[in-house]
């Protein structure tokens, strides 16, 4: 965006406009004042005051960061024409010199403060990223202290903001507590790794008794694809001896979920680590007579690990080994458990129904599976699990032993001669290890006199120097990321690039490189980002951004109404499938250098076997993600109505156009609506079904100011209703009361009745008097701003990044990064790219 600068308003100040507050005068352009008076006041002054903004009492003093935000507003909001609304009020000649004006004084001074103090703050890394840091230093890369860090306050929707990432008494006693948690972890004592577990288990131990939550339907061991009957008086015996038969099998129906299913029998980690498993299984088809025969498809399996209890104890579980597609034929597979002391594991199958469980009068519990799907039950049948661990490292004392105490090995007690002076080389040894910049001698000096002292106190020499250690790991010169701001500050620049990036320390070839301050050389920066994006750490960045962002982390929040949408029940496959799809398409966003325009429209999703049946698709197998081609017509394409976004911008009882049209225009479009007065209640969905949200929208925006407000983002929350609370398209609401009535049993053998309601109808009219009949319509003209969509990435790669948002100055820098990427059609590794070499990333030169 070139700035000109106007001659009017470079005029002299006045002191006194009779409808002008004196703060204001006091340095306002004259022009521009004389603008705002005739253009402005009528509708902004104490009197009226449109929008709570009175202009008579806003001062212009821009050096105050609440005052200058208000005018940025005004700027904007004058510049695109939302104000004055009439045209009549404001000719075009007039609102570009009041741009102009605003501009010119708004830059001058954003560029001022960010000349003299940089532009943010020095940044506290967060609780992830301190974890992340420590696993890296001590090479512990299964350390998990990050929950005894208080939780990150966020700030322009990421919990990587420096204004919000401030340090309180408890914060410091945490982060030292943490890194004491941390180096006790890395420090060993014995002089051996804990002895390695190797147990074959086979027949009847594979599960911890005859049966589960659903009876037989559930779980039942088997011999040549047949339930085997144990008659009651020998049962126990007969169990006995099956614990060596290796001609049964364990069979199973059931998906994992409340309450618990089981795990093999007797078998818990005696120490935590590692632990390999490998497992003989295949895929079935349940049929009646409790027979089964070999699948057609695959079925999804994992893990999960947790304390041993009773079904109705509720205790962590993890998933741990990844998703394993177990095939109909009779196969070995093998998968890495990472497990604590005194856990269990547990078979879970996924995508499978899960029974319900019936009380009547307070009787024992049964059971009632749906009725079987065409062909048979699927499930699973195991012949044998080998579970071994924990996997000892490849050396001993480990590698993070060593970080610690170099060679002195698990003793660690130099002579007392020498204690000083090993206790300095370890310290500086340990400091140069951990590290991101260099530490002054000033502070190494420090930390070594608290060592001293201990040693002095008679403490032994491991625990002395951890608490220099745990020291150093808790100062500033660890737990601060700096701002660049002179042309020699390479580390700074790598621990931002590597913070952004991978969300940890940078690694030794990064760290080499600002040692020998090369990363301003526009080349070699370009191959380092090029490298860190095709790394492993990468992972971490795609979580994290995605996490905060399009508020992935909050997937699993506002369950679905079983009321209402019953196939959705105890569907942790397809919120699973969910989650990975947008986390792999932003991915490919960057990886496969995508246009812009792909947040809003595509002709491709990434699905699985659960999500083609979501997305109505042509039947895909296993749980992998693979790209597909979409048919045409498909209403799906691109993160606006991947089924994630779809989910997190509604409840678990209906979708509103209003708060769905805000989620789009904050997150994909970075247009976002100012916050809603807190007089006005939200506008909930009519589950009887009764009213449309047409209807209730209607109602709720008949004051005129709610209703201009509503124009920006309803009308494209207004294109999304065909898609449900979980995305799936729908042609009609549902309700609970009126409309055609439908029944049936739902997926874990529950009655379900709802009603068909109102058609749903997505045509609707944009602010700018743009209109579009349905998603397509509305995808079309989204992604014909490509530029807009481009610059909302920019605002958040730059946010996340550098902990501090766009500022004014930096608007214009942006638009040159946007103007150099257009030609290509706004690619989104190019915008990255772009970003990280401009002077918003690199501080002043």
């Amino acid at each position: 965006m070139l700035r000109p600068r106007s001659a009017t308003c470079r005029r002299a100040f006045i002191f006194f406009l009779p409808l002008l507050s004196p703060m204001m005068q006091a340095a306002m352009p004259a022009r521009l004042e004389a603008l705002i008076q005739e253009s402005c006041i009528e509708c902004h002054d104490k009197d009226t005051a449109k929008g709570s903004l009175d202009l008579t009492a806003l001062p212009f003093d821009l050096s105050n960061r609440a005052v200058s935000e208000r005018w940025v507003r005004i700027h904007d909001r004058v510049e695109s024409g939302e104000m004055p609304p009439k045209a009549a009020d404001l000719p075009k000649e007039q609102r570009a010199e009041m741009v102009q004006c605003l501009d010119q004084d708004l830059y001058a001074t954003d560029h001022r403060e960010v000349m003299n103090q940089g532009r943010g703050f020095l940044r506290r890394l967060n609780r992830d990223e301190y974890e992340q840091n420590l696993r890296d230093v001590l090479q512990l890369p299964d350390l998990d202290i990050r929950d005894i860090l208080p939780e990150d306050r966020q700030g322009h929707r990421f919990n990587k903001t420096s204004e919000m990432l401030d340090m309180s008494r408890v914060q410091l006693a945490a982060y030292l507590d943490a890194a004491e948690a941390a180096l006790r972890a890395a420090m060993v004592t014995e002089p051996a790794p804990p002895p390695v577990l190797k147990r074959r288990i086979v027949g009847t131990d594979l599960f911890p008794g005859t049966g589960t939550f659903g009876n037989r339907e559930s779980m039942f061991f088997a011999r040549n694809n047949k339930y085997i009957q144990w008659e009651r008086k020998d049962e126990k015996e007969v169990i006995k001896a099956g614990a060596k038969d290796e001609s049964i099998e364990m069979a199973l129906f059931r998906a994992a979920s409340w309450p618990y299913i089981g795990n093999p029998k007797g078998f818990v980690a005696p120490h935590s680590g590692k632990y390999k498993v490998r497992f003989s299984a295949r895929a079935v088809l349940q049929q009646p007579g409790f027979t089964y025969i070999p699948a057609r498809q695959p079925v999804p399996m994992t893990f999960r690990t947790r304390k041993p209890a009773g079904a109705d104890i509720i205790n962590e579980v993890r998933a741990e080994g990844g998703v394993i597609d177990i095939q109909p034929e009779q196969k070995v597979h093998e998968t890495t458990l990472n497990m604590r002391q005194g856990e269990a594991f547990e078979y879970s199958l996924l995508g499978l129904p899960m029974p319900l469980a019936q009380n009547p009068n307070g009787s024992g519990p049964t059971y009632r599976y749906p009725p079987f799907p065409e062909g048979g039950q699927p499930g699973v049948a195991v012949q044998w699990i080998e579970v071994e661990g924990p996997l000892p490292p490849d050396q001993w004392p480990p590698a993070s032993h060593r970080v610690l105490f170099d060679e002195l090995g698990i003793d660690v007690k130099p002579n007392k001669e020498r204690e000083r002076d090993e206790a300095s080389r370890l310290l500086r040894r340990f400091i140069q290890t951990a590290s991101r910049q260099p530490v002054p001698e000033e502070a190494v000096g420090m930390f070594l006199t608290l060592i001293h002292q201990r040693l002095e106190k008679g403490s032994p020499f491991r625990e002395a120097m951890l608490t220099g250690y745990k020291a150093f790991l808790a100062s500033s010169d660890f737990i601060y990321l700096r701002e660049p701001k002179t042309k020699d500050d390479h580390f700074a620049i790598a621990s931002r690039l590597s913070h952004f990036l991978t969300n940890s320390r940078p690694d030794a070839a990064l760290q080499d490189l600002a040692a020998k301050q090369r990363l301003r050389d526009p080349q070699i920066l370009r191959q380092e980002t090029q490298r860190i994006i095709a790394s492993t750490g990468f992972d971490r960045f795609v979580k994290n951004f995605t996490d905060y962002w399009l508020n992935l982390r909050q997937i699993r929040r506002d369950d679905p109404d079983i009321r209402l949408f019953p196939e959705y029940r105890f569907d942790e496959y397809l919120v699973d499938s969910m989650e990975r799809e947008t986390r792999t398409f932003f991915t490919a966003m960057i990886l496969e250098n995508l246009p812009a325009s792909v947040l809003v429209s595509a002709d491709f999703v990434y699905a699985n076997d659960r999500l083609a049946k979501h997305y109505e698709l042509p039947p895909l197998s296993g749980s992998a993600l693979r790209k597909v081609t979409l048919p045409k017509g498909s209403p799906w394409g691109g993160l606006l109505t991947q089924a994630s976004i779809l989910k997190v911008s509604a409840n678990g009882s209906g979708t509103s156009p209003v708060v769905r049209g805000a989620w789009v225009m904050e997150r994909l479009i970075g247009k976002p609506p100012p916050p809603p007065p807190p007089s006005v209640p939200a506008v909930e969905p009519d589950i009887r079904g009764a009213k449309t949200i047409r209807d209730l929208l209607a109602l709720h925006t008949t004051s005129k100011s709610c209703a201009g407000c509503h124009a920006r983002f309803d009308p494209v929350g207004l294109a999304l209703e065909n898609f449900d609370v979980l995305g799936g398209w729908r042609t009609r609401y549902r309700g609970s009361e009126e409309g055609d009535r439908i029944t049936g049993i739902d997926r874990a053998g529950h009655d379900f009745s709802y009603t068909l309601a109102a058609p749903v109808d997505a045509a609707g009219k944009l602010l700018d008097g743009r209109t579009f009949k349905d998603v397509h319509d509305l995808k079309a003209i989204l992604a014909a701003d490509s530029r807009q969509l481009a610059r909302n990435l920019l605002h958040q790669f730059t946010v996340y990044s550098t902990g501090t948002p766009v500022r004014y100055s930096d608007r214009p820098e942006i638009e040159a990064m946007l103007d150099t990427c257009a030609p290509d059609g706004f690619r989104v590794r190019d915008l990255l790219l772009a970003l990280v070499q401009s002077r918003i990333f690199l501080g002043q030169p």
